[in-house]
C-alpha cells in the first residue's frame, strides 16, 4: 500500500515537471501501451476469444481517447504542415481504431500500433534534442489507465 502511495505521488509530480515534449511523449507511449495490450487480446490465429471483447474495446477506446488528446492540442495556428499532417494522421487512427473495435480487426490495431510506435520514437528524439531530458525507456508518468 505505501508503495503504490509513493509511485502515484512520483507520477503526479512527473506530469506537473514535465517539458510540453515530454508530455507528448508520455500520450504517445500512454497509447501504445493501450494498442500492445489490445492486440494481445487475440489469439495466434486472429480470433478475439469472446471473453476478451471487453477488455479489447476499453484498449481501443483509451487509445482513442489519447489521440484524441493529441488532437486537440495542436496548434493549428502555429504548427503550419506538421500540425496538419498530423491532425490528418490523428484523424486516419481513429478511424482505423474505431473500424478495428467495431469489426475486432487485429491487423488495423496492429497497422496503427505500429505507426505509433514509430511516431513515440520520433518524439522522444525531438524531446531529447529540446531538452535532453526524456530518456530513451517508458516513463509510466502519466495516467493512462482510466
Amino acid at each position: 500500500m505505501m508503495y503504490n502511495q509513493a509511485y502515484n505521488a512520483y507520477k503526479k509530480a512527473s506530469v506537473k515537471t514535465a517539458s510540453q515534449a515530454e508530455l507528448v511523449v508520455l500520450l504517445y507511449e500512454g497509447a501504445v501501451k493501450k494498442l500492445t495490450s489490445a492486440s494481445s487480446k487475440f489469439t495466434p490465429d486472429g480470433k478475439l476469444p469472446v471473453a476478451n471483447i471487453e477488455a479489447f474495446s476499453a484498449d481501443v477506446l483509451r487509445a482513442q481517447e489519447i489521440i484524441t488528446e493529441l488532437q486537440v492540442s495542436l496548434d493549428m495556428d502555429k504548427g503550419g504542415e506538421i500540425a496538419r499532417n498530423l491532425m490528418s494522421l490523428y484523424l486516419f487512427f481513429n478511424d482505423q481504431l474505431r473500424s478495428a473495435n467495431i469489426s475486432k480487426n487485429k491487423d488495423k490495431i496492429d497497422s496503427v500500433l505500429n505507426m505509433m510506435s514509430q511516431l513515440t520514437d520520433s518524439w522522444r528524439q525531438a524531446a531529447e534534442t529540446s531538452n535532453g531530458s526524456v530518456s530513451t525507456q517508458s516513463q509510466p508518468a502519466l495516467n493512462i489507465e482510466g
